[in-house]
């Protein structure tokens, strides 16, 4: 049997990072590791591709090679799914498809030939039982959880992965909150489940024996969902792990606010390799907090919270919505002050949009709000039901935060205040790659001499040379982080 993965190709958001990648000469952020994982469920004598559209084409030869196409996607990617499907429909070749999308709207893919939906732990064997007794059904679903400690290392080999700017690994899915806009507890239910220690470090070694050494995503939703777990065997076990081999990745999670409560376990993390996580804080409006669900940012002084992890030595990337019922006609300046006065500078700022299988979008269908299904993009202004405020005054404002937090004044100042007040504990083994030394000559040429920015550039440039060296190259990434996002605004806002 001859089985050919696709990822279909993301529409361009703010998290692509495209100008990054550019400066960084990588193709895209991070592989399918659903797809790299299902591939190394795949029987081992059966013959398998993998065409990421985010980095190289579907040609029709790799279509045609096939005997069954397997797609596994989320709804941000639903337009190059359709593209995807019509190929393989025009060319006779047999579809199977999972993933989030799927799983939330299998009704709208009746074309497809096989729909394996839900954990493929649990779906995909049953689906390849029936295809090697020639029986396959059209639709595989379940309503248990999977036991992950069972799941297969990800087939890189599969995949260059030098065309990708970080790697991705999985220790845990489900989340224990139940935020009324996320899709989270649907798919992957409350009570995290997680790998054994020992599965984490066979992933690690895996990426280190394939000479990866730069950064590894955690994915998921709440890394820090099982603390005991954490603190007593996996992080113990990294930090050993990354003694033994000169510390060759940094680590990237997403994580809740009530890290900050935990000195201990910011300390494990740092001297594990984290050096930054992903906080879904949304917004500084307690009423719009307890309007989500979003119980555990209520009562506490956010901000504070924020400087604690800074101090830990992990930056806040942050994750922020405005367009609920509750929030006032005040709420763009408040979120603009929040961002500012957290020096988070990284600040993701979204729409409100109601997601398939979530609790806000059965609540907004029982109000008959819903209006179309999301783009899955929350960041292009558009927004999938009636909003309590005006629309336009909604997107007016929104777009106000954006161009205020990304314009060079307001984000370089919080690039200053974020590197004064940062002192990393863990001293990182540099590795030089010329894409830092290309990335370094692009900033001055695009941001030091022809870039609007420019004063803004060379007075970070030289304040940090002379005052902290040590974090020259996170200034450097930082000025080419603000050059991507002001990019990406100016050509979709």
């Amino acid at each position: 049997m001859k089985i050919l993965l696709v990822s279909p190709k993301y529409i361009e958001t703010f998290w692509s990072f495209k100008h990054v990648l550019k400066f960084i000469y990588k193709k895209s952020t991070s592989p399918p590791l659903g797809l790299l994982t299902v591939a190394a469920m795949i029987p081992e004598e059966w013959e398998k591709k993998l065409v990421d559209m985010n980095v190289n084409a579907l040609n029709d030869k790799d279509l045609l090679w096939a005997d069954f196409v397997f797609i596994s996607a989320i709804t941000i990617q639903k337009e190059s799914v359709k593209e995807i499907i019509t190929r393989c429909k025009d060319m006779g070749v047999r579809i199977v498809a999972g993933g989030p999308l799927f799983t939330v709207s299998h009704d709208d893919y009746d074309e497809v030939d096989h729909l394996v939906l839900n954990e493929a732990e649990i779906t995909l064997p049953l689906f390849l039982e029936d295809l090697r007794n020639g029986c396959a059904e059209h639709i595989y679903t379940s309503n248990r959880w999977a036991d992950i400690n069972k799941t297969p290392v990800p087939l890189w080999e599969l995949i260059s992965i030098k065309k990708y700017a970080s790697m991705n690994i999985q220790y845990s899915r489900g989340c224990p909150y139940d935020c009324e806009f996320c899709d989270i507890p649907m798919l992957y239910g409350h009570t995290p489940r997680i790998k054994d220690k020992d599965q984490i470090l066979e992933e690690l070694e895996s990426l280190y024996s394939r000479g990866w050494r730069d950064q590894i995503f955690f994915v998921d939703d709440n890394f820090i969902g099982n603390k005991k777990k954490l603190k007593n065997e996996l992080l113990p076990a990294v930090i050993e792990w990354m003694k033994q081999r000169r510390n060759p990745f940094t680590f990237v999670t997403q994580i809740s606010i009530n890290l900050s409560d935990d000195e201990e376990l910011m300390r494990l993390m740092v001297q594990a390799g984290f050096d930054t996580v992903f906080v879904g804080i949304e917004t500084p409006n307690e009423e719009s907090l307890a309007e989500c669900g979003k119980f555990l940012n209520k009562n506490r002084d956010l901000i504070a919270s924020v400087k604690n992890i800074q101090k830990s030595g992990l930056q806040v990337e942050g994750g922020f919505i405005v367009g609920f019922d509750s929030d006032p006609l005040s709420i763009f300046e408040s979120q603009i002050r929040f961002i500012q006065k957290s020096e988070i500078v990284t600040a993701m700022v979204g729409l409100l949009n109601a997601l398939r299988g979530t609790r806000l979008h059965q609540r907004l269908e029982k109000e008959n709000r819903l209006l179309k299904d999301d783009s899955g993009d929350n960041t292009d202004c558009s927004i999938n039901f009636i909003p309590e405020m005006n629309r336009e005054t909604l997107i007016k404002g929104y777009k106000k935060i954006l161009r205020t937090i990304y314009s060079p004044d307001y984000y370089y100042e919080r690039v200053r205040g974020f590197l004064k007040n940062y002192k990393p504990l863990r001293k990182k083994t540099f590795q030089f790659r010329f894409s830092y030394l290309g990335a370094f000559l692009k900033s001055i040429l695009f941001l030091g001499i022809i870039g609007k920015e420019r004063f803004h550039y060379w007075r970070l440039f030289f304040g940090t040379i002379f005052k902290r060296p040590r974090l020259f190259l996170l200034a450097m990434k930082f000025a080419i982080y603000g050059f991507h996002f002001r990019r990406y605004f100016d050509t979709y806002l």
